[in-house]
């Protein structure tokens, strides 16, 4: 079965989003894992500090196998939660070649966020597209006065199942 791993950025809002993906995705007979970057003590990324390796070796590792990744992740002033750019650039730093985890793999971008985020979706897309990573034109975006259409995201969800392979 094809590895699709799910990052959400926060244990809050965007952690629900990520396991109403995980359960949208089980009922295309998809399994997926979830992990939330809050729960990783990730330094901030500098000079004078180093992660340590065994935690940082998970993360290199779930992404490095993943077939497909979701990354749903708020806006944070009109951009990139810091959570979220640390963690891969700890991630790009601890492999053998910068863009080893990423490149080649396909992604989703989702946001439960205050607005639309559009601006952490633009940003994002870009961040990943440096990578090496095939992120798809359809986004979700989620919002407390706009829920969710099943049947659309079952869809775009469907669409990363099928590049994925």
């Amino acid at each position: 079965m094809l590895n699709l791993l799910i990052i959400s950025a926060t244990n809050d809002n965007n952690l629900e989003l990520s396991n109403n993906l995980q359960s949208m995705l089980k009922e295309l007979d998809q399994e997926a894992k979830v992990i939330s970057l809050e729960n990783f003590d990730f330094p901030l990324f500098g000079g004078k500090t180093d992660v340590d390796d065994e935690l940082i070796h998970d993360l290199v590792e779930d992404i490095s196998l993943a077939k497909g990744l979701i990354f749903c992740a708020p806006e944070y002033n009109g951009g990139v939660p810091p959570v979220l750019s640390n963690a891969i650039t700890w991630v790009t730093v601890k492999t053998s070649n910068w863009r080893d985890a990423f490149s080649g793999k396909f992604a989703l971008i989702a946001t439960s966020s205050g607005g639309d985020g559009k601006r952490f979706l633009t940003a994002f897309r870009s961040q990943l597209e440096h990578l090496g990573v095939n992120v798809l034109a359809r986004t979700i975006s989620h919002q407390q006065e706009k829920p969710l259409k099943d049947d659309s995201i079952k869809k775009i969800l469907q669409g990363l199942i099928e590049v994925s392979r």
